[in-house]
């Protein structure tokens, strides 16, 4: 049956099998000081025939005195090798966690990429199974394939000793098995629920302001106050049933070692055992049970691990590791859309129907259209966040989602809809939290005219701002944001609303800015809905129900359409 767990857990999960797989020698070295353990577990049930056949018998102190002092150094060897197999698997459990830290959280991050969702639970639940595995229930792994051993031993001894471990061997792993039944399923839904509660909190606090400013608080805690109350109940309702039956496994351990000590008592009456056999049969059942008695005990982190571990292998191969590529030339900006159809992540229907489009290095694209026309859509697959469910998006010929991230992402420039700054100054914020390199910021920020705004600011670059921009307005934020996106001077600069917090003013410094972002060689994409902008783009898009209606030269696509159709398509 090992085997064949085995076999599945590598087939379903690879990687955290691999990973298991490296720390396999620490293991080894586990079940060895195990192995030492269980044998020194013997010692007090010897030292205890010793004292009673020879001690007691023979009425001598020096053997007694030798006997006492063996018995305890071998038991501070047995603490010794506890500690050491404890050590162990520590260690072998922060190998795990740093094996996997690094594609946990790439698989994390793309998984919330796609879905639009945001969750730390996958490097909760690595962080999870590293405390597990350094747990008691590991422990009583490892010392319950010593079961037979003791029972062997308790045989030896007398045939009905080895008759009654076996049968209350038998009956433990029934309440183990009962255990498992009645509470996994429980747990795990449990768990789900308390993954969604978490997830409505975590967005709770992220609109923190939209809630206190329309009385929201009470409703949106009432609902979360539901989910948490079902967690609770099923919560407690596996925590009952699991008490019961941990409780009836340890009242049925003890109940069999006085049974079997008035087994012994009997036996040592019709002088087929000695007093001291009597004694060390009940204690020898005792130490065979007990691995059992806490796996009963610690089921409950067996059930989670063991969701966690599926969370984490299902997350694996959901976002699989990228294969390692030839590495390509840097990108001079030559973008194309071959008829792209775009599926938005979660969604059944295309947001991009069709869509194509041409740009040099050095051009700019402005793309109209109303809200909901797949404009942001058709931007996050220009960039390959979003994959394309039909045709290519190339950058200097090669399909963009064969590009290494990492190496691609300096030549990259995104402004966001919505704009997410990071904890950290200003300056770690425009470098994009690589090396400082003072005068690519000075210069990013001049070019995104926020430059005299910094240096106004209590400590200039060096201000520390907040996920939420801190003491930034929002056209603040939207600028630094820009001066982000154009740090480095990107070969392909991607603005999503860059005009939606700015005043007038603000709007004519991006215009000039998106135009020396060009004059570099860059090339610009804007969605926009305000018309100032577009006097800084070569070609124009426009978009309506995922459909391009026009698309060509600026000049050439708003003389083709009527005068009074243009307002309303640029404007949205």
């Amino acid at each position: 049956m090992t085997t064949t767990k085995n076999n599945s857990s590598k087939t379903q999960y690879p990687e955290l099998a691999a990973a298991l797989k490296d720390v396999k020698h620490y293991f080894i070295y586990t079940g060895l000081c195990s192995a030492a353990i269980n044998v020194l577990m013997l010692v007090p049930i010897i030292y205890m025939l010793q004292v009673y056949s020879s001690v007691v018998a023979s009425g001598s102190l020096s053997t007694l005195a030798m006997l006492t002092l063996l018995m305890v150094a071998l038991l501070m060897a047995m603490g010794g090798f506890e500690w050491v197999r404890a050590m162990i698997l520590v260690s072998a459990s922060n190998r795990i966690e740093k094996n996997l830290r690094q594609r946990v959280s790439e698989s994390a991050f793309r998984a919330s990429l796609l879905s639009g969702g945001t969750t730390s639970q996958p490097l909760s639940d690595l962080a999870s199974l590293r405390q597990f595995l350094t747990g008691n229930g590991v422990f009583a792994f490892f010392d319950a394939p010593w079961f037979p051993v003791y029972v062997a031993i308790m045989f030896v001894f007398h045939p009905l000793f080895g008759y009654a471990a076996i049968f209350s061997g038998i009956v433990m792993v029934v309440f183990a098995y009962i255990n498992e039944k009645s509470t996994s399923a429980r747990l795990q839904e449990a768990n789900a629920l308390a993954n969604r509660a978490s997830g409505q909190l975590n967005g709770s606090l992220r609109n923190a302001e939209v809630i206190a400013a329309m009385g929201m608080a009470d409703a949106i805690r009432g609902r979360q106050d539901l989910l948490s109350d079902q967690v609770l109940s099923l919560q407690a309702d596996a925590s009952r049933r699991a008490g019961v039956i941990g409780n009836i496994s340890k009242s049925f351990r003890v109940i069999m070692q006085s049974l079997l000590l008035g087994l012994g008592a009997l036996l040592a009456l019709r002088q087929e055992i000695s007093p001291g056999m009597m004694i060390a049969g009940s204690l020898l059942l005792g130490r065979a049970l007990a691995p059992i008695d806490i796996l009963v005990a610690t089921w409950k982190p067996f059930t989670l691990a063991r969701a966690q571990y599926a969370r984490l292998g299902q997350l694996l191969l959901q976002a699989p590791a990228a294969a390692e590529t030839m590495p390509l030339p840097d990108p001079k900006g030559n973008l194309s859309a071959e008829q792209i159809v775009v599926i938005p992540p979660g969604a059944r229907v295309p947001a991009v129907k069709g869509v194509s489009l041409q740009l040099t290095a050095g051009e700019a694209i402005g793309i109209v259209g109303p809200s909901a026309s797949g404009k942001s859509t058709l931007a996050r697959a220009l960039l390959g966040i979003w994959p394309t469910y039909s045709g290519k998006v190339r950058l200097d010929g090669a399909d963009i989602g064969t590009w290494d991230r990492t190496r691609l992402g300096p030549f990259i420039g995104y402004l966001p809809q919505d704009i997410e700054l990071f904890d950290g100054s200003i300056s770690d914020n425009i470098c994009r939290f690589g090396n400082e390199d003072s005068e690519k910021i000075v210069e990013a920020a001049r070019m995104a005219g926020v430059h005299e705004l910094i240096l106004n600011l209590p400590q200039g670059y060096d201000t520390i701002i907040g996920g939420a921009g801190g003491v930034l307005s929002g056209g603040q934020r939207q600028r630094i944001g820009l001066a982000r996106a154009v740090y480095g001077n990107p070969r392909l600069l991607v603005l999503d609303e860059p005009n939606s917090n700015l005043d007038d003013q603000g709007e004519k410094e991006l215009v000039e800015a998106i135009e020396r972002v060009k004059a570099q060689g860059s090339t610009v994409i804007i969605i926009t809905h305000r018309k100032m902008v577009l006097n800084s783009v070569d070609k124009i898009l426009i978009m309506k129900d995922g459909l391009a209606l026009g698309y060509g030269p600026k000049d050439e696509v708003l003389a083709s359409l009527a005068a009074p159709a243009v307002p309303r398509s640029v404007a949205g």
